[in-house]
């Protein structure tokens, strides 16, 4: 019998923004286990796993081989969106990075993304550098997720390319947008209360220590910015 991949909260999660039919490109892979699940639950028509430390990479070829998936799954080395040749995948997941790690493989691989349909991403820390960079390259946010599993918080960003603006044309409102998410600010679903009120706790304690240091000009500016910020995320997570 073959063995079934069993996946978190979080990455079924992922899985579930997959279209049917997509030729996935999970960048970043690890074991492989987002594209051989998808490919034992018939998601995907093909499956590109890409890892750019040559470990990882045998982690994921010796899963994909072990659930049978050689021919349909392929196991590749290199850097971010590297692996990829052009208009080759219709789908691209990259999870489990921070945001700015994310948006770097995006930007320097946009050559890959010419019939990419949907990107799924998981940033672990700084979503709103994601959200920044779907925006000003043409594509829009169409569904938040947002997930709390074993004491962390994960969320969840789909994007597709589009012009339809769901920001806000003020300034200030679009940046808290960017940073709290236009769809999860509105649901305040519990995990995004519970990650936000931590960030609070986090300033209030960075807080703490630029009060206990010389004050300068600058030190004072930033002190007032951090308030702001903390005060608008104790405000989002009540």
């Amino acid at each position: 019998m073959q063995e079934r991949v069993m996946l978190d909260r979080r990455l079924k999660q992922v899985v579930d923004y997959i279209p049917k039919g997509s030729v996935l490109a999970d960048i970043g892979s690890d074991h492989a286990y987002v594209p051989c699940y998808a490919f034992q639950q018939g998601i995907i028509s093909k499956g590109i796993a890409g890892e750019v430390n040559v470990g990882p990479m045998e982690a994921a070829r010796a899963q994909v081989d072990l659930i049978g998936a050689g021919d349909a799954i392929d196991v590749r080395l290199g850097d971010g969106l590297a692996v990829l040749q052009p208009n080759e995948a219709t789908c691209i997941s990259i999870c489990g990075m921070g945001g700015s790690l994310i948006r770097s493989i995006l930007e320097a691989g946009q050559d890959k993304l010419g019939a990419v349909e949907r990107l799924v991403l998981q940033p672990n820390v700084d979503g709103q550098h994601v959200r920044s960079w779907l925006l000003e390259h043409g594509y829009v946010l169409v569904e938040e997720a947002i997930v709390e599993e074993n004491d962390k918080v994960y969320e969840i960003l789909v994007g597709e390319k589009g012009t339809e603006s769901i920001y806000s044309d003020e300034s200030d409102e679009r940046m808290w947008q960017l940073l709290f998410g236009p769809y999860l600010v509105q649901e305040r679903p519990e995990p995004f209360k519970l990650k936000w009120s931590r960030e609070a706790d986090k300033l209030d304690y960075v807080l703490g220590q630029m009060a206990a240091g010389i004050q300068s000009e600058a030190l004072i500016q930033k002190q007032v910015e951090f308030k702001r910020m903390r005060d608008k995320m104790r405000e989002v997570s009540q």
